[in-house]
């Protein structure tokens, strides 16, 4: 069964694109112009998925359309952190208000760019989508870091509800 036909079966009108995009700093755009209600971008956001092929769709019960997302859907703008060591909880808000504990269902992720050697990290929010956190919550984070042995090397990481993320690992000077 094609896409086509199984979009006709559930009732959703395929859309195609919606010429709406989200840049690199987490901004929404429609036609070219930011979309400055954050209500109105909250909204969006929470019929937004991203199927296993890496494409972004706005999905509601009647319409499907794809969007273009420049690197990540959100940004993770806040960090509290509660307790400590491997006790240690940390929760991230987003620039649409979500709220994510970084853990087993929600790990971190240090991409390194191979251009620059710059690391951006990352928080999985639901379902592939992921938000990147902002500098000031990367220096947070890192202010937070650990050394933890693990088969044989030393990593520098942080723990959150039990798991430990890896920031990056730690060479011998």
């Amino acid at each position: 069964m094609n896409e086509q036909t199984l979009e006709t079966i559930i009732g959703q009108t395929l859309c195609g694109d919606l010429d709406i995009k989200i840049d690199k700093e987490g901004l929404w755009f429609y036609h070219g112009s930011p979309i400055g209600r954050k209500e109105l971008v909250k909204l969006f956001a929470s019929v937004l998925h991203k199927d296993e092929e890496g494409c972004h769709w706005l999905i509601t019960p009647a319409e499907k359309g794809e969007i273009v997302v420049e690197d990540v859907a959100f940004l993770a703008v806040e960090m509290t952190v509660t307790g400590q060591g491997k006790e240690q909880s940390l929760e991230f808000f987003t620039n649409v208000d979500d709220i994510v504990i970084a853990g087993e269902d929600n790990p971190l992720r240090i991409e390194e760019d191979l251009q620059t050697g710059e690391p951006s990290p990352y928080i999985l929010v639901r379902d592939r989508l992921e938000a990147r956190l902002n500098r000031p919550v990367f220096y947070e984070l890192v202010d937070l870091g650990v050394e933890e042995v693990i088969n044989n090397e030393r990593i520098y990481g942080v723990w959150s509800n039990g798991q430990f993320f890896q920031i990056g690992k730690i060479t011998e000077a």
